[in-house]
């Protein structure tokens, strides 16, 4: 449902606003088979139409291997040999912020990077030379978030997802981001690694997301949550779009009333807190369009 919530938005982004709306797989880790196909079937079940073929990153190696040669080219580029634990302890230090690389491999000598080789593949992260950056967000406004030496290519060789959206956004010539806010501290790496390849700026629309009434993400150990487990019980994919245009304050009889009713600046600000006991069938809450 929250998925498909946000999904719902970035439409209404686009198509108020004259933009084509994109659909990308975003399939650089391993895909479980069929999933593909079915989550593409769950937005064409609730109305959603895109603009193109899919784009699918896996297809787009070529495009992430020329942004990772301009970046060691012009010196941008570090080996780490870092495990998630090394971090962790690392970065409990005081002046390290919470999350953030706290720089261990940064500065390491020619004969200390060769030592480590041995002992484990690297991941190349960015050299960072700021510490910050400001972003401007359709529902947030302007905000800084703190830039750290982010990972852009991972030890297994995969290019990083904060690298592949930048280079994706720019190669499809987006100039929108619609997604939910759990990644608005993202936005600030990616604009400013947008900004060292010489990409041009993109949009920012920093959603709410879909919350379980313990205010954690939504997800299938809620219950009957998605699609397809509401289709099982009941429900038509029509009543379950008007749940989620409903909790967006939009009319709910089709894709197109919301639209002309769309109004970025009205949208909800909190989270949309879901109740999977209140879906657990047709009869338990009652969908009728707005009046």
């Amino acid at each position: 449902m929250g998925n498909l919530r946000t999904a719902i938005l970035a439409w209404l982004f686009a198509r108020s606003t004259g933009r084509r709306f994109l659909l990308r797989v975003e399939d650089l880790d391993r895909v479980r088979a069929g999933a593909e196909a079915a989550q593409l079937e769950e937005l064409a079940a609730v109305g959603l139409s895109w603009d193109g073929e899919v784009t699918r990153q896996s297809e787009r190696r070529a495009l992430y291997d020329d942004a990772v040669s301009r970046l060691r080219a012009d010196g941008r580029l570090f080996e780490c040999f870092c495990t998630r634990r090394d971090i962790a302890e690392a970065a409990s230090a005081p002046h390290v912020l919470p999350g953030h690389y706290p720089g261990t491999c940064r500065n390491l000598s020619p004969a200390e990077r060769e030592a480590a080789r041995l002992s484990r593949p690297a991941a190349l992260r960015l050299r960072a030379d700021v510490d910050r950056y400001e972003i401007r967000d359709v529902l947030h406004g302007p905000y800084t978030g703190a830039v750290d030496d982010f990972v852009v290519v991972r030890n297994d060789g995969v290019p990083a997802y904060n690298l592949a959206v930048v280079v994706d956004d720019a190669a499809q010539r987006v100039d929108q981001v619609v997604r939910g806010d759990d990644l608005l501290s993202s936005a600030p790496r990616q604009a400013w690694l947008a900004s060292l390849l010489g990409l041009p700026p993109v949009e920012y629309a920093h959603v709410p997301l879909a919350l379980n009434p313990e205010g954690k993400r939504l997800a299938k150990r809620d219950g009957a949550v998605t699609l397809e487990q509401l289709t099982a019980l009941g429900w038509k994919p029509a009543e379950i779009r008007a749940i989620i245009l409903r909790s967006l304050r939009l009319p709910e009889a089709s894709l197109e009333a919301a639209l002309d009713a769309f109004d970025p600046g009205a949208l909800p600000r909190e989270p949309w807190v879901v109740d999977a006991s209140h879906l657990s069938s047709t009869d338990a809450v009652t969908v009728r369009p707005n009046r």
